[in-house]
């Protein structure tokens, strides 16, 4: 009986990396199982997969995380702006441009600016910021990942010169989202500025928390669904992390073994896509980031913030990597990375959408 309910689940496997779809039915079949073997086999063809488009290489993000002031109030964030505890800050122009410098001396060639939704950075400020990156570094990608903003406000940034953007979606069912959020926060308004960026010409990234409270297996199908029509270029996930100064404070975080199975998934529907193996993973896991890589993942993204501000950008508990200095941090990372058999490599590292690895499409 064993035996047969194994080959179902190879089957399953096959069939999703040949149709590049799931059922609802088959994915909780993959989330539920406790047959190694299965586990395993999804592991192993999600990596295959992997490494017929992108060879060994591992992408790193240089990730300057410049204010942890925020706007918004999402119910599960530790950066929320109703949390008294939290320890504000904002990098100034001349710091993130530092972190810039420090990076592309470590090798970096990507630099991610991540924050809260800041008033204070305008999008004058922002234009400002990412045009000096781009005059100073034009042979690096400059992605943000700032939230959400009107169509205006990011064709404005990648007129200054921006390439990529990353905003999860979050969950993709109305009513999960409402349960996230505080009602002055619409899922509509951020699904809307995912398909507007894409419609302007970026790079973009999106995704799901893993585990995240009154999340059902039919949420995880509908954030795959909606993952099929935007086809993103880059699709982050990583575990839910309760964090203790939120209304969440008592609710269970999400496991290191959905978060790996639910990224192999993602790497056999999207098989070109860039998969971030997330902090996340290694803050639940000393080694969730290598296993993460094993599962499908080719993006890690060491922080390049000054280590004096690193743990007050704490979305999370627990968060790794607060007090290494960034050239410690990449290269701890970089062995890790080898340690689970692949290589860094210092390129843009750009999406490829064909397999071709030498002349692969760069978007």
């Amino acid at each position: 009986m064993q035996r047969q309910f194994m080959q179902t689940l190879v089957e399953i496997i096959d069939q999703i990396k040949k149709e590049q779809t799931i059922h609802r039915e088959q994915l909780q079949a993959l989330l539920e199982t406790t047959d190694e073997q299965a586990v395993s086999y999804l592991r192993d063809t999600a990596r295959k997969v992997a490494d017929d488009i992108y060879g060994k290489q591992v992408f790193i993000r240089g990730l300057i995380e410049f204010t942890n002031y925020c706007k918004n109030d999402c119910i599960y964030c530790g950066i929320r702006r109703s949390n008294p505890n939290a320890q504000r800050y904002r990098l100034t122009e001349e710091e993130i441009l530092s972190c810039c410098a420090n990076g592309y001396e470590l090798g970096f060639r990507t630099f991610v600016l991540q924050g809260g939704e800041d008033p204070y950075f305008t999008d004058e400020r922002i234009c400002n910021i990412v045009a000096k990156i781009k005059q100073d570094y034009p042979d690096c990608a400059v992605t943000l990942s700032i939230g959400e903003k009107d169509k205006a406000s990011y064709q404005a940034f990648y007129d200054a010169g921006a390439d990529r953007y990353l905003l999860r979606h979050e969950t993709a069912d109305e009513a999960h989202y409402q349960s996230l959020h505080p009602a002055e926060m619409s899922f509509r308004h951020r699904i809307q500025c995912l398909y507007d960026l894409k419609e302007i010409g970026y790079q973009v990234g999106s995704g799901f928390m893993v585990g995240s409270p009154y999340q059902t297996p039919q949420n995880l199908v509908s954030d795959l669904r909606f993952l099929q029509k935007l086809q993103p270029d880059m699709i982050g996930i990583g575990p839910y992390i309760t964090h203790e100064h939120t209304p969440f404070n008592n609710m269970a975080s999400g496991t290191l073994e959905q978060t790996l199975r639910l990224l192999s998934i993602l790497r056999l529907l999207f098989p070109y896509a860039l998969l971030p193996s997330t902090t996340a993973l290694g803050t639940i896991h000393p080694n969730g980031r290598e296993l993460g890589l094993q599962a499908g993942g080719n993006v890690v993204m060491p922080n390049l913030s000054p280590v004096g501000v690193r743990k007050k950008y704490e979305l999370y508990a627990n968060k790794i990597c607060t007090g290494e200095e960034a050239a410690q941090c990449r290269g701890c990372l970089e062995a890790r990375v080898k340690t689970a058999g692949y290589n860094i490599v210092t390129d843009r590292g750009d999406v490829r959408r064909t397999l071709d690895k030498s002349e692969g499409e760069k978007l």
